[in-house]
C-alpha cells in the first residue's frame, strides 16, 4: 500500500487542498471524493452515522478511522475511545487533531475487547470478499465484551445492475455483486487496487447467524444503505 489516502488527509490537515481524491470501481466510473467531507462535524454527517455515533457506548473501537471525525466526536462526548487505521497518514492526522489513543493497527491483529465497536463508511468493505466475511465476524465477536455490540453500514448495491426495464442483469456465475475493484488516485499517483466488500442486509444477517451473532436492522438509509447492530 503506497497510504494515498493517508497523503491526502495529510495535505488536508496542512492546508494543502488543492485536489480530491478519485475513486472508481471495476462497475463504475471515475468520481471525486471531496477531502472536505472525510473532516466533517456531527451536523454534517448522514443519519446513519449520526445514529451510530448515538448509540455508541463505553469503550470504543473505531475500525477504519480515517481522518478521526468519528472518535473526535465521541471523545468529546466523554467515551474511551480507541482509532485504528491501516493508513499511517491518516492515524497521524486522527492524532493531531486530538483522538488521544489512535493506532496503525489491522483490525485482525487488535487483541483488547470493547463494549462498541464501530465500522461505519461501508464498514463491511474491509472484509474484502464474501468468502472472508466469517473470519472477520468471528474476530470481532472475540473483541466484544460482555453485553457489547458492533454497529456497521453498508448498502445493497444490486440497484447498479438495474437496466431500464426494472430487470437486473447479475451474472449468476460471477463472484457476489457486492465483491467490487476499488481504485483510488490522487494527484496523479495511483493506489493498489484493492477488494471491497457491499454486502446486503440479508447476507450480513445469514453470515452472523452462522457464527453466533444476531444482527439486527437498526435504521435504513435514502439509497439502498443501512446501519446494523450486531450483538451476542
Amino acid at each position: 500500500m503506497k497510504d494515498i489516502f493517508g497523503k491526502a488527509l495529510i495535505d488536508y490537515y496542512n492546508n494543502n487542498y488543492t485536489e480530491d481524491i478519485i475513486t472508481s470501481t471495476n462497475i463504475s466510473e471515475e468520481d471525486e471524493l471531496p477531502l472536505p467531507y472525510l473532516f466533517r462535524s456531527f451536523s454534517e454527517m448522514p443519519k446513519l452515522e449520526q445514529k451510530a455515533l448515538q448509540l455508541a457506548k463505553g469503550s470504543v473501537l473505531d475500525v477504519g478511522c480515517g481522518s478521526g471525525s468519528h472518535s473526535l466526536y465521541l471523545q468529546q462526548k466523554g467515551l474511551n475511545i480507541k482509532a485504528i487505521d491501516i493508513s499511517k497518514g491518516a492515524i497521524d492526522v486522527t492524532k493531531k487533531r486530538g483522538v488521544f489513543n489512535a493506532e496503525v493497527l489491522d483490525i485482525l491483529n487488535e487483541t483488547k475487547t470493547f463494549d462498541t465497536i464501530l465500522l461505519l463508511m461501508n464498514g463491511t468493505g474491509i472484509f474484502q470478499e464474501l468468502n472472508k466475511v466469517a473470519k472477520y465476524l468471528k474476530h470481532l465477536k472475540s473483541l466484544l465484551k460482555p453485553n457489547g455490540q458492533i454497529l456497521i453500514d453498508s448498502s445493497d448495491i444490486k440497484y447498479m445492475y438495474e437496466d431500464e426495464d426494472g430487470g437486473f442483469w447479475i451474472d449468476t456465475n460471477a463472484n457476489y455483486y457486492g465483491e467490487l475493484d476499488y481504485f483510488i488516485s490522487y494527484k496523479g499517483e495511483k493506489e493498489i487496487p484493492m477488494k471491497w466488500l457491499y454486502l446486503d442486509f440479508n447476507t450480513l444477517k445469514l453470515a452472523c447467524e452462522t457464527v453466533g451473532l444476531q444482527c439486527e436492522l437498526i435504521k435504513g438509509g435514502e439509497h439502498f444503505d443501512y446501519l446494523a447492530r450486531l450483538t451476542l
